[in-house]
């Protein structure tokens, strides 16, 4: 196991490195990293926001059947299954992606916390790192510090804010990326509904992500709001493409409904055929009606 997760974090970092000789920055390094980690884990990530997306869109049924089998567990489970199986839905499909993706982004931590432990030996990356004095900077932050260090480091802050700038504006980027991933996959909820809890938790958290991002190197906050603005566009794209099939799909007509108009019956063909009108009769039979009963 410690084999596959050193060989991991030597991948990663030797992709790293391999950017860099493309283009010698760190922070765009990072960002294609992200892109190319992103690409790879696509398949994941559909299944997960597919998953995740049909999990919200069934959620007032799940309400429904929890409140109708409140005090029956069993019946309750018993509907919840049927209810999964109706529309299709797997509970674990949204959780087994994200374990897989899990080890990545552990490694990757790793690998951008200390990117000169795993950059490739005799790269350029490796190089730049180990020359005496070299601070990676990308958008005018060095990505070796952490935003916190930058506003408290006398050589970093010099003390003016507009150098803590550009950290504040990644750490807020990373909260509102975190927020609109978020509700991309929740369903909306009808006037008047108040929002149920675990999407309550669920709107603290990217309030938590830009906390510890805080105390995080400035390379890994490039990389989280990399990571999550790609993840929109990804998720953006399923959503969209999922709509549109939908929306193409022919929609079922009601059972026992026919394409043909239907036909009165006899009843109703009798109760709504109109009436003939009366026929006139000549006005010479009347005087000849009158005559034969003088005679």
């Amino acid at each position: 196991m410690s084999s596959l997760w050193n060989g991991l974090q030597d991948l990663l970092g030797a992709t790293l490195s391999f950017f860099f000789e493309l283009i010698p920055n760190l922070g765009v390094a990072i960002v294609l990293l992200t892109i190319l980690i992103g690409v790879v884990l696509f398949p994941l990530t559909l299944k997960q926001t597919r998953s995740m997306k049909s999990m919200q869109e069934i959620q007032p049924e799940i309400k429904r059947i929890q409140r109708e089998f409140k005090t029956d567990k069993a019946a309750q489970q018993q509907a919840m299954m049927a209810l999964y199986k109706e529309r299709g839905v797997n509970p674990a499909a949204g959780c087994l992606p994200l374990l897989l993706q899990m080890p990545v982004w552990f490694a990757l931590f790793s690998v951008l916390r200390n990117p000169i432990d795993y950059a490739s030996e005799g790269s350029a990356l490796a190089q730049a790192l180990g020359t005496e004095g070299y601070e990676p900077t990308f958008l005018w932050m060095n990505l070796s510090i952490s935003p916190n260090q930058s506003m408290s480091a006398s050589e970093a802050f010099q003390g003016s804010l507009v150098t803590a700038i550009p950290y504040l504006v990644t750490i807020a980027l990373v909260v509102l990326t975190a927020y609109w991933q978020q509700k991309q996959t929740m369903a909306k909820q009808p006037p008047g509904q108040p929002a149920q809890p675990g999407q309550a938790v669920m709107k603290i958290f990217p309030f938590f992500f830009g906390f510890i991002s805080f105390n995080l190197p400035a390379g890994l906050v490039v990389y989280f709001a990399a990571s999550q603005l790609f993840r929109i566009g990804q998720q953006s794209l399923i959503i969209g493409l999922d709509e549109r099939r939908r929306d193409a799909a022919p929609k079922e007509k009601p059972k026992g409904s026919s394409s043909q108009a239907p036909q009165p019956t006899s009843t109703g063909a009798a109760a709504t055929a109109p009436t003939p009108p009366a026929t006139r009769r000549p006005q010479g039979s009347k005087k000849r009606g009158k005559k034969r009963r003088r005679n």
